[in-house]
């Protein structure tokens, strides 16, 4: 088996009996690192016979996905990537209808179908728009794998119910599916599977599996011959081998670098001379280092001996760099970039000047609301910056928090991130292993789940929680609930409790960010920082004292007035 996809790919296209060819195609194959954290893309279009510029809306919609798909970013999964394309493209090809003499009539605008793949790793994903079709040939099985989008209003007529550009929103059928060696995948429009048997299909790839643009060509005359009247056009693709369930760019790279020796002040390594040690932990060590070649102060971090012989762990010490190369944020430190040739496995980030938060809490015991707000507002802006990009930060604590001298807020240490479009990739990082730190950690990973923002969003309300009062909210009980009816039973201690000199509706806002399920949180940081300098309306009903302590001569105003009804009541009686 290889370490990379390998694909075999034919096409044809004919105008068939009419005038002009309205159907379009295309592929990209790209070149490592891209085939293996984007994957290969097939595209194809048809033009609606009622316009005349349809020709031109598939080709268009068809460049578009294949160049615009490669320019996302490669930490979103390919289904967020792909329709963010095509979005895109049916917003365009729909606004350059209105502006056109046709907006009063959209059947004859800039209209078409789609239908895409794109295979990454060892994984299908399909995207389809109209009544073109994906199938997959296995053995001697043609199995159709879309579903024709047509309103049929009698046996000899029918319309297209859905195509790109026929409206301002589109709804786009998706569905990703494991692939195997052997794989055949035909893309096809109306014009040759509705005039060809799936037997003269499976014949001509069979009887030209070495020439694959022979095979499309076959089924395309062949469709032709039956009678077709439309365009025609066939794309053919084998998957002729996938990657190893164990192998991507990282993990070899991981693989194949030494562990650096223990290093010491003025010792050099790479181009970089070490100045002094600036922290040791059981997992790794960090030191100041001098780039020779610029003269920057970096921090150059490399494992701990107790772990260099762990892959997992030395994968996703990698990892760490990798995200560090992809987020360009101020309150996030950025990977340093430079292009000598690395011997020894290690990261090189940014230096920062600062204290962790943990030694600034234990400087700062009872900070002020605004310093807390201040402080919080920058990590979620730096959280925000990798929710953007599909990123889950996962190991949001205390420790890895940098403050420097001005109050600019950092995070650091990316190891632990759970990256969308690295998990489409088959991978040896262990998804079972508990990777943050427990106190802070959202209860979900206690049982097995994968992280979201809302992780990250947990992990922030203990820390502001903890800056406010000192203690955590649920003190050591997260870690010790494996069961979801055990984190029901959850109790959240008030932080009014500890801090009387927060606002009530406050600690409302800290309860809902760490929440022990998911769903009770806030959907987004956005939100958490919002409430946390405006009380929502509901948290102040929720919290306002009692008319007594709020208006005490107005409360025995009342009670005296009640009570004079009450003896006139009386007296009548």
């Amino acid at each position: 088996m290889s370490s990379q996809l390998q694909i075999a790919v034919g096409q044809h296209s004919d105008k068939g009996r009419k005038a002009i060819n309205q159907d379009f195609h295309g592929m990209y194959m790209p070149e490592q690192p891209l085939l293996s954290t984007k994957g290969i893309a097939i595209a194809l279009a048809d033009g609606i016979s009622s316009s005349e510029v349809s020709q031109i809306a598939s080709e268009s919609a068809v460049k578009a996905f294949l160049e615009d798909y490669y320019c996302t970013s490669e930490t979103w999964t390919v289904k967020k990537s792909a329709q963010r394309v095509l979005l895109a493209t049916n917003s365009w090809l729909y606004s350059q209808t209105r502006q056109s003499q046709y907006r009063y009539d959209m059947d004859r605008g800039y209209v078409c179908t789609l239908s895409a793949m794109i295979i990454k790793s060892t994984t299908a994903h399909c995207f389809h728009i109209g009544d073109a079709r994906i199938y997959r040939l296995q053995g001697k099985t043609l199995e159709q794998l879309t579903n024709d989008h047509r309103l049929r209003v009698s046996p000899e007529k029918c319309y297209l119910s859905r195509a790109l550009g026929i409206d301002d929103q589109v709804e786009i059928d998706y569905q990703a599916f494991q692939v195997v060696r052997g794989d055949i995948f035909l893309l096809a429009t109306d014009g040759v599977y509705e005039h060809i048997r799936h037997g003269e299909i499976i014949n001509a790839i069979s009887d030209n599996r070495d020439d694959l643009d022979a095979a499309a060509r076959r089924i395309v005359q062949n469709a032709y011959t039956n009678g077709s009247d439309d365009n025609l056009t066939v794309q053919l693709v084998v998957i002729d081998d996938i990657p190893d369930q164990d192998a991507h760019a990282l993990y070899q790279q991981s693989m194949q670098l030494s562990p650096p020796p223990v290093l010491n002040a003025g010792m050099a390594l790479d181009g970089f001379t070490i100045i002094r040690e600036l922290h040791v932990s059981h997992r790794s060590h960090v030191y100041l280092a001098i780039d020779e070649a610029s003269e920057t102060q970096v921090a150059l971090k490399t494992p701990s001996v107790d772990m260099q012989d762990d892959p997992v762990y030395r994968e996703r010490f990698l990892m760490e760099e990798w995200v560090a190369r992809r987020i360009d944020n101020p309150h996030v430190v950025k990977a340093f970039a430079h292009n000598r040739q690395r011997h020894y496995l290690y990261t090189v980030t940014e230096f920062v000047e600062a204290q962790t938060l943990t030694q600034w809490m234990i400087d700062n015991p009872r900070p002020s609301l605004e310093t807390v707000r201040a402080i919080v507002e920058q990590i979620a802006k730096g959280l925000q910056a990798f929710h953007r990009l599909e990123m889950v930060h996962q190991d949001v604590r205390p420790g890895n928090i940098l403050i420097d001298d001005n109050g600019t807020v950092k995070l650091i240490d990316f190891g632990a991130t759970r990256v969308a479009g690295i998990m489409e990739i088959a991978a040896s990082l262990d998804q079972d292993t508990l990777l943050g730190t427990a106190a802070y950690s959202a209860p979900e990973y206690f049982l097995g789940e994968s992280g979201s923002a809302r992780s990250d969003i947990f992990s922030l309300g203990v820390i502001t929680y903890q800056m406010l009062t000192g203690k955590l909210p649920y003190g050591t009980m997260v870690a010790q609930t494996k069961t979801r009816a055990a984190q029901h039973k959850l109790k959240y201690r008030s932080a009014l409790t500890a801090n009387q000199d927060i606002p009530a509706w406050l600690d409302e806002v800290l309860k809902k960010a760490v929440h022990p399920s998911p769903l009770g949180r806030y959907e987004a940081l956005s939100a958490f920082i919002f409430e946390l300098r405006h009380p929502n309306r509901a948290f102040l009903n929720k919290t306002r004292p009692p008319l007594i302590e709020r208006d005490p001569v107005s409360f025995w105003k009342g009670v005296c007035l009640i009570l004079m009804i009450v003896i006139v009541v009386l007296l009548i009686v």
